[in-house]
């Protein structure tokens, strides 16, 4: 269809932004509507005082025409219009006194001539002396004619009406002026009234689009609230009464949240069974091995059994922290970050090792309190391992986010050391105890609330440990 390319070329233009797209539709509307009706109106207008004026020149033909009487001419007198002497008929104009405005006024544009037979017999005292030159009506007797343009002998635009009869064998003609002005001065300042009003109507109705378009839209705003609600954990499903046309939208993303729901729970169900189904056997095998003779081979069995026993609890702490997505909890950073340093210094291994913690009175996140306790003690384990006689440890807001910064005054790590220490079970120093899952765990797990975990250089020489998480969403 011919339509299909404007409205492809509309909607790339204005395909950002649905708000847009109505509001400019509409007002394309009215922007082409007011003028058509500005058009409508002025050709009304026009009509209207062309009417007015006929009717005024109209009054004028009959009172001319009565004036027509028979009989004897009355003596001329004093400031009477011209007229000549003819047998048959003359202009009793003392029967309707003096002449009436506009047509006393000279040059005024308002004329009346009579002619007989094509010869002047009379005219008004505002034309004088002068002539009119228009071209003789070709219309039959009868009722007055259109109007029709003249000029007199000074070039003065006009408008004719023109009566034409037969009486007694003569033809009488009368006809009757009106300047231009009398129909475009009028017709000049109610189009500009009637402009005037619909531009004042069009900007009104531009006001009441947006208006109207922001307030349809309003459900869509809390629709948006309410999925971000649920995304948050705060709400587990959209509630709450919905306009007729988003309640099947609504309905659908509701279904497809427990829907949601329900795979993870069934995941997580699968993941604790194949957990709690590992560490029956697991139990069975320590207890084997602690049965055997002490020595080399009874120590690297139980170490097996306990990176065993790690890798599981790792998996069942991961199918605990994905099902908090749908009900997000939140965790003191401070809080939970003074406990962690107070416990780690007070039972700490190394006595030159002391935990600097500057935490702000409360800094809440949005992560579980033992997924937080978790990603602390490992960072706050491993920079403490490592230091010379100094960690530090602070926590700030970044916007929507908080920032968590763990340092140590060790030797520090490469780019290539880094990258290296991100690889589940993997060391750098096999000297130290453990078995490499600290840090792999504590990035998966601030990667599963929409965090980070980033490396660069501590303050204090080594390495520093940078935990982004995101801020608790207040209601």
């Amino acid at each position: 269809m011919p339509t299909r390319p404007f409205s492809r070329r509309f909607a790339r233009l204005f395909g950002g932004s649905l708000r847009a797209r109505l509001v400019a539709s509409a007002v394309l509307f009215v922007l082409v509507a007011i003028p058509l009706t500005g058009l409508v109106l002025a050709h009304v207008l026009e009509g209207i005082v062309q009417a007015e004026v006929a009717t005024r020149l109209d009054l004028q033909l009959s009172t001319l025409r009565a004036a027509l009487t028979e009989g004897e001419r009355p003596p001329p007198r004093p400031g009477r219009p011209r007229g000549d002497a003819r047998p048959g008929g003359d202009l009793n104009f003392d029967r309707f006194g003096p002449e009436p405005p506009p047509f006393d006024r000279p040059g005024s544009g308002w004329y009346w001539r009579i002619l007989v037979d094509g010869r002047d017999m009379a005219s008004s005292r505002s034309l004088g002396p002068r002539s009119l030159d228009m071209a003789d009506p070709d219309e039959e007797d009868g009722p007055p004619h259109r109007l029709r343009p003249a000029q007199d002998a000074d070039g003065q635009a006009l408008l004719v009406r023109s009566l034409r009869f037969e009486r007694e064998g003569e033809n009488i003609r009368i006809d009757v002026t009106a300047p231009r002005g009398a129909l475009s001065a009028p017709l000049r300042d109610a189009i500009l009234a009637v402009a005037l009003t619909l531009a004042g109507l069009g900007l009104l109705l531009i006001g009441a689009i947006v208006f109207q378009v922001r307030f349809g839209l309003l459900p869509l705003e809390h629709l948006r609230g309410a999925l971000k609600a649920v995304r948050e954990g705060r709400r587990e499903r959209i509630e709450g009464p919905q306009p007729a046309e988003l309640k099947p939208l609504v309905d659908e993303l509701n279904a497809l949240i427990a829907q949601d729901a329900a795979h993870l729970r069934q995941a997580r169900l699968h993941v604790a069974n194949l957990a709690h189904g590992l560490k029956t056997p697991l139990a069975t095998l320590s207890a084997a091995a602690e049965r055997l003779d002490a020595g080399e081979r009874q120590a690297e069995m139980l170490g097996l059994l306990d990176l065993m026993d790690r890798r599981i609890r790792h998996h069942l702490r991961r199918a605990r922290t994905a099902a908090l997505g749908g009900t997000r909890r939140q965790a003191d950073v401070a809080r939970h970050g003074r406990d962690l340093a107070a416990m780690l210094d007070k039972f700490r291994e190394n006595e030159a090792v002391r935990i600097e913690a500057r935490l702000p009175e409360t800094l809440p996140a949005g992560v579980d309190g033992e997924d937080l306790d978790e990603m602390l003690g490992n960072l706050l384990d491993n920079a403490r391992r490592h230091a010379r006689s100094l960690v530090t440890f602070d926590a700030g807001s970044q916007g929507r986010e908080v920032l968590i910064r763990i340092g140590d005054d060790g030797p520090g790590l490469s780019e290539a050391e880094i990258a290296t220490v991100r690889q589940p079970g993997r060391r750098l120093d096999e000297s130290q105890p453990g078995h490499g899952f600290g840090i792999p765990i504590t990035a998966e797990i601030a990667e599963l609330y929409g965090g980070r975990l980033e490396f660069g250089r501590a303050g204090v020489g080594g390495l520093e440990a940078r935990l982004v998480l995101p801020a608790a969403t207040v209601e």
